[in-house]
């Protein structure tokens, strides 16, 4: 079984809520949304590779533990998992970016890709699969099945909010890819909207609503 990790963070728990409430501004939501990025990153990261350097502090030469951002990639699935990749980027600035366009046909739920953009050599580098919603689990699934065409070092997948159902399918086709999320509510409706989720983060995002 694939693992789930929800981050419980009293300030991660706080901005979720903000954003949860419909009445929020698209400014402030976006605000939130790139704030709220930055602190999960902290914990999706938490076991990202370090290497030690040689270094000079004022006093002495010593050696020290960094990190190397640039085998790290954000992978955004759009539109709004590229709000996510801005936030995190502002802590691993150094790290790269590629897009993952796709789109979930209302009528069937078929997932449709239609652009594909992501940095070189993907088989030497670490993938954070950024979305906002794990809902149906199909565009889920169908990113992680693209990016695997590369053969990333690893793969996870980040959300703000899941469900159950988007868990489910997702672990069944990629068991071993974990799930960070903020929170994961009740129930995916017939309609394929997570409740009580936060509606559409795209639109809220961009103020197409």
């Amino acid at each position: 079984m694939g693992t789930v990790s929800v981050i419980d963070h009293p300030l991660v728990q706080h901005k979720l809520t903000l954003m949860r409430r419909k009445d929020t501004s698209t400014n402030d939501f976006r605000r939130l949304l790139n704030e709220i990025s930055t602190l999960m990153a902290y914990d999706v990261l938490r076991d990202i590779p370090m290497h030690e350097v040689t270094i000079d502090t004022p006093l002495e030469t010593t050696t020290a533990s960094v990190i190397d951002g640039k085998k790290l990639v954000f992978a955004a699935v759009l539109r709004a998992g590229a709000g996510i990749a801005d936030g995190m980027l502002g802590v691993v600035p150094g790290a790269r970016v590629g897009h993952i366009g796709l789109y979930r046909d209302p009528k069937t739920m078929v997932v449709v890709e239609y652009y594909f953009k992501m940095p070189s050599d993907l088989h030497e580098r670490d993938v954070v699969i950024v979305d906002p919603l794990l809902a149906t689990g199909f565009s889920a699934v169908a990113a992680i099945d693209r990016i695997k065409e590369y053969s990333p070092r690893s793969i996870k997948f980040v959300c703000l909010v899941a469900c159950p159902e988007g868990i489910d399918v997702l672990h069944e086709a990629h068991p071993e890819v974990p799930i960070y999320t903020a929170g994961v509510d009740r129930e995916l409706d017939a309609n394929g909207f997570v409740r009580p989720g936060l509606g559409d983060v795209g639109d809220r995002v961009f103020g197409t609503a």
